[in-house]
């Protein structure tokens, strides 16, 4: 916790640990509310040679079937992608991690050693992303699978709705799953332009008609913007009433959708504007980085940010906050301030401004995760001009 915050010309007591921040600019710790560890950084192991979200599964699919991941591999690239996420100043992710099918839960096993290795760096969670179906008699193995999850550790239930033949049969489904062991819920929701598809609508009414107590976000939601005004306000009041948190993932979402048109190609985003002025929390997120479903990506939150300036028509300011305190609260976490009593979860970068910070993303960072430094980053740059 931030215990005071004083003018930099006051001097603090005897023997006080002091880091000399250079005069950079100290704002929240980044937050990552949508990543997929399981899958980061095989962009070159498995290529999508279509690009769309189709072609992404069918690859991933069949390199599975080909034994193509190894338990080690897999966890040295969640490692890796960590430890980029950290150093551009992430203290919290959030990550899906495959379920049932040919994985069962071995994906799961495999995030939870990663994640053993940033016990006080970062906090991280993982959601059972429980692949389909999941209703009735066909989905008994992967509900065996999303129990098998559970029992592994994940910390929410997950899938995707959209692509089961029964959507409202899963959202039950996972409903129940996480109303028997106490967890949250985060669904892929309407990841398509089909305006038919709004399933986001079904998962809001089957919170409220059943109480459900813990945390529900809906990652995506990108057919809601395709709808009417109308229909926008109206779905967006549903949301907001069932205290559902909406996550837009701008960059995936533009590489991934409208490959088919060829002329007005949407940008994939959800109805953002419709969702603040309804009062949902929205936070935003990466999603996939250098993998089948988005080949390229930094891990760096404010990659996220400048995408919400300038395809989702954000203030500077208020993207920032979309990366950094909005997505904590979408994770159940603290909001941090600079004031005496807030989570000392810090990013201080060579900017002045995060307007500035979002349009050069510096990579002069100094990282805060509980009042303890836990990642440092400098860049140098030299111009060689002829005399």
């Amino acid at each position: 916790m931030i215990s005071a915050v004083r003018d930099s010309s006051t001097p603090f007591g005897d023997g006080t640990p002091v880091d000399e921040l250079k005069g950079w600019l100290i704002l929240p710790a980044l937050a990552e509310p949508h990543a997929h560890l399981d899958k980061a950084l095989t962009a070159e192991m498995v290529p999508n040679l279509d690009g769309d979200l189709d072609g992404g599964y069918e690859a991933w699919t069949t390199a599975v079937r080909a034994g193509k991941f190894t338990h080690e591999g897999m966890v040295a690239r969640a490692i890796q992608a960590i430890d980029l996420l950290l150093v551009h100043g992430v203290t919290a992710v959030r990550s899906h991690v495959n379920v049932g099918g040919d994985s069962g839960a071995k994906n799961v096993v495999a995030m939870q050693e990663a994640k053993s290795h940033f016990t006080g760096l970062v906090d991280i969670q993982l959601v059972a992303l429980t692949i389909t179906p999941l209703a009735g008699p066909e989905g008994a193995d992967n509900r065996a699978a999303l129990a098998d999850a559970i029992e592994a550790g994940v910390d929410l239930v997950g899938g995707a709705p959209n692509f089961d033949t029964d959507p409202a049969g899963f959202i039950k489904t996972a409903l129940d799953a996480a109303t028997d062991a106490g967890l949250g819920i985060d669904l892929h929701v309407d990841e398509t332009l089909d305006p038919s598809s709004l399933d986001v609508r079904e998962l809001a009414r089957q919170v409220q008609d059943r109480g459900f107590e813990h945390q529900v976000a809906a990652s995506h939601c990108v057919s809601l913007g395709m709808q009417t005004p109308k229909v926008q306000a109206e779905v967006a009041r549903e949301i907001a009433k069932a205290g559902i948190a909406v996550f837009p993932l701008p960059q995936t979402n533009l590489f991934l959708q409208g490959r088919e048109l060829s002329s007005a190609i949407p940008r994939g985003l959800t109805a953002i504007r419709a969702l603040q002025d309804a009062g949902v929390l929205v936070a935003a997120g990466a999603d996939n980085v250098q993998d089948i479903y988005n080949q390229v990506g930094r891990s760096d939150p404010l990659e996220t940010a400048a995408l919400l300036v300038m395809a989702g028509h954000q203030l500077a300011d208020d993207a920032y906050g979309m990366v950094s305190n909005d997505a904590r609260d979408g994770l159940g976490l603290g909001r941090v301030e600079l004031i005496p009593g807030a989570p000392a979860d810090l990013l201080v970068i060579n900017a002045v401004s995060p307007r500035e910070a979002i349009a050069d993303a510096p990579m002069s960072r100094r990282v805060y995760h509980r009042g303890e430094l836990v990642a440092s980053a400098d860049q140098w740059t030299q111009i060689h001009r002829a005399v």
